[in-house]
């Protein structure tokens, strides 16, 4: 009774940064949030909210903030225009919104953002509230823009040289996050991820979806200079054996719902461990000729392949490429990803390595195939193969394509190669510790603490 008066009094708002990739781990964690009795108010632009397609949310509301119009010409790209049109949105509305919440008989007492927008907790801490930053990537990540920022990550390494950090595996360039790489082609989203830096000190809360034995040693470091915790992996209680009634997909979604019954009938036709899922995420344009070196791997592999392609990307097929596959291969445009990877018939996972991505198939015990593209993905993708070990990577040729070939190797040393056994051993290794972390270990333990915090807070306040 305590708990759901206590429960009663708290409002958080939750902000995440308008992309599917920040949004899933925090509507999750609403999710979450709201089925302990504390109300929770997802807040974004107008432009965003007239997008959003929501399904399984409970009783989380949705808040538009307008949209704000910024000088085009103080942006140098459209990633800067987008950024910079997010922060005036929310930046000019959340105290009318924190008013507007007040006068309505249900004040706000806390918010949770993304770890890349230092700025909102500002706004927070001036309106005498506290704040949670939550990080969507994994800490191996965020430790290394840390260190690139310190000036640790010296670039680029001499020749037969390979970067070397603490608690780090050696890497080689190419294993960095495409942002400290190449950060002359990527301005904005540098400077967008380096502002985390600045929320690990001034976050009340610092969250991390992920877990602690999957990064241990890494975690282990980070807990000695900030106040973090693990929450991860935040996915629908049904690929975690967890707590939340009917909870099977993230809820909210920047794509139309797709027709799963196609897929998962397509799917169930297959034998166990049989089917090769291929998707590259929700942002990723892939040159014509690198498509057409997919689909040329994936048919020349003779397995079966369920494959995303966004209609924007369909054009780049081959020509009857669906006519020569139909009998092996089904195109969707878009799926429930954690059906497809639920599924007995997956054995293998073609990915960009994208954190949600990763995490999922670690969570349902997918072996991969990791193609990463760029952002965080080539740090994923090292984990992937040589830390964690539960795929291979491909390797990319000349000007970056991956070769038909290439694909069609890494997909028969997945499903049919002599560490075949090995990859599926090691993923379900991790399947049950993502498990274990979520139900009774050490994420569902500090989500209790910071449950109680709460609790805390919000009575010495009265």
């Amino acid at each position: 009774m305590v708990e759901k008066e206590m429960s009663s009094k708290i409002h958080i708002l939750a902000i995440p940064f308008p992309l599917q990739g920040h949004i899933n781990p925090i509507v999750q964690f609403s999710k979450l949030l709201n089925s302990r009795g504390i109300k929770v108010t997802l807040v974004t632009t107008a432009t965003l909210c007239s997008m959003l397609m929501q399904t399984q949310t409970g009783s989380i509301a949705i808040e538009s903030a307008p949209d704000v119009s910024v000088d085009e010409t103080e942006c140098k790209d459209p990633i800067d225009l987008f950024i910079k049109s997010f922060q005036a949105s929310i930046s000019s509305s959340f105290r009318p919104i924190v008013e507007k919440m007040e006068n309505s008989g249900c004040p706000v007492n806390f918010i949770a953002c993304d770890v890349n927008m230092p700025w909102m907790l500002d706004l927070t801490h001036q309106l005498g509230l506290k704040g949670m930053a939550i990080s969507t990537q994994s800490a191996a990540v965020a430790a290394l823009f840390y260190h690139f920022q310190q000036g640790k990550i010296k670039l680029p390494p001499e020749e037969g040289e390979t970067i070397s950090l603490p608690l780090f595996p050696k890497m080689a360039e190419s294993d960095l996050p495409s942002s400290i790489y190449a950060p002359e082609l990527y301005p904005p989203l540098l400077q967008l991820v380096l502002s985390q830096n600045r929320s690990f000190l001034i976050a009340d809360w610092l969250f991390f979806n992920t877990f602690d034995m999957l990064e241990d040693e890494i975690l282990s470091w980070m807990a000695n200079q900030w106040k973090i915790k693990t929450i991860g992996p935040m996915i629908p209680s049904k690929y975690l054996e967890h707590k939340l009634d009917d909870d099977k997909d993230y809820g909210i979604c920047l794509f139309k719902p797709a027709d799963d019954d196609i897929s998962t009938q397509w799917l169930d036709s297959k034998d166990p461990a049989s089917v090769v899922y291929v998707s590259f995420g929700s942002l990723a344009n892939l040159q014509q000729n690198q498509v057409q070196e997919i689909a040329s791997g994936l048919a020349n592999s003779q397995c079966n392949f369920l494959w995303v392609v966004r209609a924007s990307e369909e054009t780049k097929l081959p020509a009857n490429f669906l006519e020569e596959i139909k009998d092996r291969g089904l195109i969707v445009n878009w799926c429930s990803q954690l059906e497809v990877l639920a599924h007995q018939a997956v054995g293998c996972f073609l990915t960009h390595c994208g954190w949600n991505s990763t995490l999922e198939a670690l969570s349902l015990g997918v072996p991969m195939v990791a193609m990463p593209l760029w952002a965080d993905q080539p740090t994923n993708a090292k984990f992937i193969a040589d830390i964690w070990q539960v795929g291979v990577r491909v390797k990319a040729g000349e000007k970056g394509i991956v070769s038909k070939g290439e694909v069609q190797r890494c997909i028969k040393e997945v499903l049919a190669g002599q560490n075949r056994r090995t990859l599926q051993e090691n993923a379900l290794k991790w399947k049950k510790l993502s498990n274990e972390a979520i139900n009774g270990g050490s994420s569902e333990k500090n989500f209790e603490e910071f449950i109680s915090e709460l609790y805390k807070t919000v009575s010495s306040s009265l």
